[in-house]
């Protein structure tokens, strides 16, 4: 596939898979061994994985919604840096529902190879989202 194919594909899963709430495209659009690096604790490290932690954000934040702010490519790899924005209406990590609006930081990598996702890493701004959440103090908070 070309680069542009590439990038057409992650932007589908993303865009069908979690924007709209179908998460059937995983399996169309995510390899069978398909590998997520440094998933967060209890996520397997799979296609069943990625499927569980979408799930699990949805569950907490049921108006969950991706946005890319830019997008790179370089042949099989596709890299987005972006947000994801929710209202915290459901359990996250044994947090109570806030009801507060979250806009968290991400950054991701994807390997693509004969049409399907076989890679992925991630990084979330983690500390971010607590502070959103008021269970952990911002630095202005501490003084």
């Amino acid at each position: 596939m070309s680069t542009e194919e590439n990038k057409a594909l992650i932007r589908r899963l993303f865009e069908e898979g979690i924007n709209q709430n179908q998460p059937g495209v995983f399996d169309e659009l995510i390899a069978p061994d398909f590998v997520i690096y440094d998933p967060p604790p209890g996520i397997p490290p799979d296609r069943e994985g990625f499927r569980q932690l979408i799930e699990t954000f949805r569950n907490s934040f049921p108006d969950l919604h991706l946005t890319f702010e830019a997008e790179f490519a370089d042949g099989d790899y596709v890299m987005h840096r972006g947000y994801i924005s929710g209202t915290h209406q459901g359990e996250w990590q044994g947090i109570a529902p806030t009801g507060k609006q979250i806009k968290m930081k991400t950054l991701d990598i994807w390997r693509v190879a004969n049409g399907k996702a076989v890679e992925n890493w991630v990084q979330m701004d983690m500390l971010g989202l607590m502070q959103q959440l008021g269970v952990v103090p911002t630095p202005t908070q501490i003084r």
